[in-house]
């Protein structure tokens, strides 16, 4: 065999290797809200020599992640508290796997900065705008319930935050009940006011929930927890370094910097593991839509937690 014909045998044979070992790199299909976890990994660094893939999905609110969730699309993705309940209550594959904590005031009833209206119970007859079984559908019907109000009493538009935030502006809606980062663009813009903010109302937990499929295979059950070790040393490291993750952020976005720092410096998140807290704050959640009509059946929310996954402590994280 002449030198050449061995050459080409060897290129071929290290081709071969080549794709044999990639395809056997593992990849994790996570599912994000509008850069928020990705910009605190890439911003920190903290995505250097990962022993698998990401493949990131970006959505612009928790109902198409929840779709993809459920049809396996993606391994797992940061979903808020009421609309992971209703992945659940369809049945849907996914267990929460941990809860990042928050401030809930960013989740908020906003309106136009000229409306005459300065309370919940101001919104008896009007339209509000929301993404169904959203945070923002939840802390409407809190909002109208803490005044003796109910869902009857308004008339709800369930739109897409894009949308909703147009119905907003040309006033064919009275509010939005909406999340951040949209309620810091609205008030920095000066395109709308907090009417009633979610503290005392929502609990402020979102969770990064995975599909049983994931769950089920131990080699990815281990990078997700590997990831998450990750994401909650990255969200340590942008709380310390608030400037250069905003940057970050904004860029993922498309948001101005100082909404985005706005965001998510009030929010004061904090990654942790489930715990009895969690999943008592997440009960009361389903009962509540169970009370309203919006769940046919009480959910029982303690089988829909995942166990095993862990969160390095916030001291030993800082020193990452």
């Amino acid at each position: 065999m002449s030198i050449r014909s061995r050459l080409l045998l060897l290129a071929a044979a290290t081709l071969l290797a080549t794709q044999a070992f990639a395809s056997d790199r593992l990849t994790l299909r996570i599912g994000d809200q509008k850069g928020n976890m990705r910009a605190q990994l890439e911003a920190a660094d903290a995505l250097r020599d990962l022993p698998y893939d990401i493949r990131w999905a970006e959505f612009p609110a928790a109902a198409p992640l929840a779709e993809a969730l459920n049809a396996g699309a993606i391994d797992a993705g940061i979903i808020g508290d009421a609309p992971l309940l209703f992945v659940l209550a369809s049945g849907a594959p996914v267990k929460a796997i941990a809860v990042d904590k928050s401030d809930p005031y960013g989740t908020a009833l906003l309106v136009r900065p000229d409306a005459a209206l300065h309370s919940a119970a101001d919104l008896k007859g009007k339209r509000i705008a929301t993404g169904r079984g959203s945070i923002g559908h939840h802390l409407a019907l809190k909002a109208l319930d803490q005044v003796g109000l109910s869902e009857k009493d308004v008339e709800f538009r369930f739109l897409g935050p894009v949308d909703a935030k147009i119905a907003l502006a040309n006033g064919s809606v009275d509010a939005w009940s909406t999340w951040e980062p949209y309620t810091a663009l609205a008030e920095l813009s000066g395109q709308g006011k907090v009417l009633v903010n979610g503290r005392g109302l929502s609990s402020g937990n979102s969770f990064l929930a995975a599909t049983d499929k994931a769950l089920d295979d131990p080699a990815r059950k281990a990078a997700l927890q590997d990831y998450l070790a990750r994401l909650a040393a990255a969200q340590v490291w942008a709380y310390q370094h608030l400037d250069s993750y905003s940057q970050t952020l904004a860029a993922i976005i498309g948001f101005p910097q100082d909404a985005a720092r706005l965001q998510f410096e009030r929010r004061q998140l904090r990654w942790q593991g489930i715990d009895a807290k969690t999943i008592g704050e997440q009960q009361e959640t389903a009962d509540f839509y169970h009370a309203h009509g919006l769940m046919n059946q009480r959910l029982d929310v303690a089988p829909t937690f995942a166990t095993g996954f862990t969160v390095p402590a916030t001291g030993s994280l800082a020193q990452h």
